[in-house]
């Protein structure tokens, strides 16, 4: 990226931004390039889409742009955001700068320097959140146009089995069986239409590191309209994955020894803040399964392609898509 014409650009077009920039491309943010902006007059983080050819609908910097202002507005933990650019005059990708947000990033949940009370009360914070986020008021917050209408798990099946079908590098029998289990244990349509975040999980969370309270919900690029449920099975299905730096699960963890609460402690702490009965997760915790194996396969396209932020990190999750399918198959008939 041109930072100087970006910097030049961003002078013009943000109150009280000053130049020169200091940019720092993060280890994180496989699909949109993320950058820490340090200038004068603060710090800011750039996201922009990456470069060379992409996806139908994926990498949707605008989406995410959209939604951080409107949930800023209604007083959810997130940053503010400060402009959008789409001008190829600036930058050959769009791109939106927010606010750099102080918090504490926890990418092993089983916050290993924490004391067990420690734990507990960020767990019941990131549960609190998710209920915030379900909660939003989707007219007031100008958002009920945010997702199209219909079955939220119908429409993502079909999104994204495309999305896996486009990137696909080899066959991958469990992934088609995986495919076929979700379509034909379909939960029918409830009706229940909620903000979602999409990729719900402890390592998107900033928290206070005195108070532990969550400061900042980022990286909303997969957010849209949909079924609730499907943000709680994902960070279930996090949580299965093996302990360390590139699973960041909980796998054979005793987590009542850390403060950590079981899945089903937590799922009924979710019900009671939301008020809804007690829900069986099998089907939404497979589905998450499926849709992040989807996510890795793109990832993993986009590294064979040479548009990858960082070719050698997406190879490495692309070899994980086959034992999130195997995963998920073995969670469905759990």
């Amino acid at each position: 990226m041109d930072f100087k014409r970006i910097t030049e650009y961003l002078e013009a077009e943000v109150e009280g931004f000053e130049g020169s920039v200091e940019a720092a491309k993060t280890p994180s943010g496989q699909s949109n390039p993320t950058y820490i902006l340090t200038t004068p007059s603060g710090k800011y983080v750039l996201r922009s889409k990456p470069a060379g050819k992409l996806l139908k609908s994926a990498h949707a910097v605008d989406r995410e742009f959209r939604v951080l202002r409107a949930l800023h507005a209604e007083g959810l933990p997130v940053p503010e955001v400060f402009v959008l650019c789409d001008d190829r005059a600036v930058s050959e990708t769009m791109f939106y700068l927010m606010a750099f947000s102080e918090g504490e990033n926890y990418g092993d949940p089983r916050l290993p320097d924490s004391m067990p009370e420690g734990r507990r009360a960020v767990y019941d914070q990131m549960n609190k959140g998710l209920a915030a986020v379900h909660s939003v008021d989707l007219a007031k917050a100008g958002l009920l146009d945010y997702g199209p209408p219909g079955s939220y798990f119908e429409r993502q099946l079909s999104r994204w089995s495309k999305q896996y079908e486009a990137s696909a590098t080899e066959a991958i029998p469990a992934m088609g069986a995986l495919i076929s289990w979700l379509g034909s244990h379909m939960p029918p349509d409830d009706g229940t239409v909620t903000l979602v975040h999409g990729d719900w999980r402890i390592d998107n969370l900033l928290f206070d590191k005195k108070t532990n309270a969550l400061t900042a919900i980022l990286d909303w690029e997969l957010s849209t309209l949909g079924h609730p449920l499907a943000d709680l099975g994902a960070q279930l299905m996090q949580w299965q994955m093996p302990v360390g730096a590139e699973g960041r699960g909980l796998a054979g963890v005793d987590r009542a020894a850390l403060g950590i609460p079981s899945d089903e402690a937590y799922v009924a702490a979710y019900a009671t803040r939301m008020n809804i009965p007690v829900p069986d997760m099998r089907f939404y915790v497979a589905f998450s399964f499926f849709r992040m194996a989807a996510i890795l396969q793109g990832v993993k396209r986009r590294a064979l392609d040479g548009n990858a932020s960082n070719p050698q990190k997406a190879l490495e999750l692309g070899a994980y898509v086959g034992l999130f399918a195997e995963a998920g198959l073995a969670r469905a008939k759990a």
